[in-house]
Formats: structure tokens, sequence, C-alpha cells
């Protein structure tokens, strides 16, 4: 268990519904695939002070890498003691790079990013002269009738040979 007065590291991520989506928040816990893309083991990561959640899975590359990078962040500032005989050099070591951390007194281990917005602007007369439903719908017609031409296109080529 965490012994960091912010408590656990939990992710980044969007809340589900569309009036605060465009937001982000922290997380429930990271998913087996942060945890194995930043090298840490699933089972591992709650002993050090990083919340898990088996059950959440990533639906967006972008949410996946936010996450990861975050967990490589935390794992870079993090000092591991040990009281093992058999790693007395890397925990001296340890506690000689210890004296010259800083603790962490944010009220988030590492803080949420805030998310930049670009301010509105006036619609274009192409914007305007724009039509999306129109567009969509050649361009759904033409998919769908590809085979038909096609065959049509043979048909009268065999007809004129």
């Amino acid at each position: 268990a965490s012994l960091a007065a912010a408590g656990n590291l939990r992710p980044v991520v969007k809340p589900p519904s569309l009036r605060h989506n465009f937001r982000l928040r922290a997380g429930k816990g990271f998913t087996k695939t942060e945890l194995k893309d930043a090298g840490i083991h699933h089972r591992l990561a709650p002993t050090i002070g990083i919340s898990v959640d088996l059950r959440r899975r990533n639906k967006s590359v972008e949410g996946l890498q936010r996450n990861v990078d975050r967990l490589k962040e935390y794992m870079s500032k993090l000092v591991f003691l040990t009281s093992r005989k058999r790693k007395s050099q890397k925990s001296q070591d340890s506690r000689a790079k210890l004296k010259e951390c800083k603790q962490n007194t944010h009220k988030h281990i590492i803080p949420i990013p805030r998310v930049k917005y670009e301010p509105s602007r006036a619609i274009t007369a192409d914007e305007k002269k724009f039509m999306a439903f129109s567009t969509l719908r050649i361009a759904r017609a033409e998919k769908r009738l590809v085979g038909p031409r096609q065959k049509a296109k043979a048909s009268k080529k065999d007809a004129d040979s």
C-alpha cells in the first residue's frame, strides 16, 4: 500500500457523458495494458502506490499513451528502499539519493493536466456553402453502386463486342 499523502497514483480519464467528456479527471485505476506498456507487473503496482483497475479498458491510443507516460514519469521519480542484505549496496545508493529528493506536497501525486482549448472563430464562406448531408449521401450511394455499375459496364462491353 502507498504511504503517499495524496494516495495512490491514478490514471487520467475522460468522463463518459457527452456533457463532461471534453475535460480530464482522475480514474479508478490503470489498466493491465497501460501497466504492461510501462513495464510494471499488475501485481507489483499496488505495492508501489499505483492503483489498478482490471475491469477498465482502453478505448483510444491517445488515452493509453497519456497514462503510460504518466506511469513512466512516476517510476522515474520513485525511490526504492530495501532491507535485504543482498541488495544492501543498491539500498545504500538509494538512501544517499534520498537526501537529495524533495517530498511531494501536491494534492495529486502527478497533477492532472489542464486541457487547452482554441478560441471560437467565425464560420467561413466555404463552410457555409458546404452541404454535409448531401456529400455523405452521395458518397454512400457511390459505395453502394460500385458493383452494379461495374456489372453494367461489363455487360455493355460484351454487347459491343
